[in-house]
């Protein structure tokens, strides 16, 4: 790391953030897989953030905004430049209308769920248990059991690589599928607001509670992974498509296709990028010469020298 990026540590620690250099990212996504950031930097608040984009943008730095890692595969070469994440914050506040919760990005999407329970307020119980933050669930319009944020999205506050700020409804962000715009034009997800609907507290525990039972009982949670990690084809499932293949349990080196449910790629230990890409390029090959379906994958590769 030059001395330009120690230069900006110390400018970056006086604005009030945290860093840590040539930070290693496997410690800092749910894959457990990642080579070092230049600068991991975690501002307090969105003043701190805005001040980070600036010194970073005078210093032509690239900057990453990231939540808690959780659909991301970084590359072993490690990210260039700074990743910011934000700090979750004060606990949400709830508005005059008693239905509407607003949130900072960096808030947990599980903590989020239990604020909405415990205050009766029912639509986010599709995303209990779902990892990450409020901020990385928008960016990807994150979703599971029929419901997806887009349901009780109503505005975000952003930040663009200039440090300017602005509110949008939900609706301009164009939320579809695992996407938003967000992902075209980098701006960065400060704060969420969601519109809910008033319920019994019981019945929203239940729910959560049936989604969180089907997750265990599904999933291989007991391995580092980022999910699902392929995207739905229409009209099917990568899991089934996978499965029919045959290919429950292939591996490449510690990355392997889990046997408990087949859209998983898991980290079995000590798993690199590489052996998680090789792994993703036979399955696509193998589903698609069987079934005529190219598998995109859902979780993001960034990172240097990504194959």
């Amino acid at each position: 790391m030059g001395v330009e990026y120690t230069q900006l540590a110390m400018e970056l620690r006086g604005r009030g953030c945290m860093v840590l250099e040539r930070e290693p990212m496997a410690a800092h996504t749910s894959f457990k897989i990642g080579g070092p950031a230049d600068l991991l930097v975690t501002a307090p608040d969105e003043n701190a953030a805005a001040a980070a984009f600036s010194l970073c943008r005078e210093r032509d730095v690239p900057v990453m905004l990231v939540g808690n890692g959780t659909n991301l595969l970084v590359s072993d070469g490690g990210i260039e430049g700074v990743v910011l994440r934000l700090e979750a914050g004060e606990e949400p506040g709830l508005q005059p209308d008693g239905c509407t919760i607003h949130c900072s990005a960096g808030y947990s999407v599980k903590r989020l769920c239990l604020f909405a329970r415990d205050h009766g307020l029912a639509g986010l119980e599709f995303a209990y248990g779902i990892p990450g933050t409020v901020g990385g669930g928008v960016f990807m319009n994150a979703g599971a059991y029929g419901g997806q944020m887009a349901d009780v999205l109503l505005s975000v506050r952003l930040m663009d690589r200039y440090g300017r700020i602005r509110e949008i409804p939900a609706e301009a962000l164009d939320l579809g599928y695992r996407h938003s715009t967000l992902m075209e034009t980098g701006e960065a997800v400060l704060s969420a607001a969601f519109q809910l609907k008033p319920d019994s507290r019981t019945a929203i525990a239940g729910r959560m509670e049936d989604f969180m039972g089907r997750r265990k009982e599904k999933q291989p949670l007991e391995y580092p992974s980022a999910g699902s990690f392929f995207k739905r084809p229409p009209g099917n499932f990568a899991g089934t498509l996978i499965e029919r293949a045959g290919l429950k349990g292939l591996a490449v080196g510690g990355a392997r296709v889990s046997e408990k449910h087949a859209g998983f790629i898991i980290n079995t230990g000590g798993a690199t990028c590489r052996d998680v890409l090789e792994l993703c390029r036979q399955v696509q090959r193998r589903v698609f010469d069987r079934d005529g379906v190219w598998l995109e994958p859902e979780v993001r590769p960034v990172g240097r020298e990504m194959e």
